[in-house]
């Protein structure tokens, strides 16, 4: 990718990558399944300086998105499972009870990359892409709290 080109909007979310810059990582720790670390960020992007907590509890809004990507993950698993399964609800067919069992482990799998994924889309509607970040400060935070940070 040469420097003119303006890097893909979906791709930089889907990697976790900086809104403004889409070159620095958002969180500290790339594996998702490290539980301890799951959801720890820089205060800042280490490329282009980007607060990553815009003010205090900003992330509370998340929850919002990661129940809209799961609901849209449930429909999506819901209706592969009826094509390529089937589910009925005789008596003597347990396919409902697979499909439970399956969904239950795959959404508990994936749980972490949705959690980051959500952080991700929400950090993005707030911070807008910027060409020439090597020459323009990132917007100072404006209800951001020093003692509150991190917490």
């Amino acid at each position: 990718m040469n420097g003119n080109t303006k890097p893909n909007y979906l791709i930089s979310v889907l990697t976790n990558k900086c809104p403004r810059c889409r070159k620095g990582y958002i969180f500290e720790t790339k594996n998702a399944y490290n539980f301890k670390d799951i959801t720890k960020m820089p205060q800042n992007c280490a490329v282009c300086g980007q607060p990553t907590e815009i003010e205090v509890g900003f992330y509370y809004g998340t929850g919002y998105v990661s129940y809209a990507l799961s609901i849209a993950f449930s429909v999506a698993f819901f209706i592969a499972w009826k094509v390529l399964i089937g589910i009925t609800l005789a008596i003597d067919d347990n396919r409902i009870f697979y499909f439970m069992g399956a969904y239950i482990i795959v959404i508990l799998t994936i749980q972490p990359l949705l959690m980051r994924l959500s952080r991700s889309i929400w950090l993005s509607w707030f911070v807008s892409y910027d060409a020439e970040w090597q020459l323009h400060n990132p917007q100072k935070t404006e209800r951001t709290i020093e003692a509150y940070k991190a917490n």
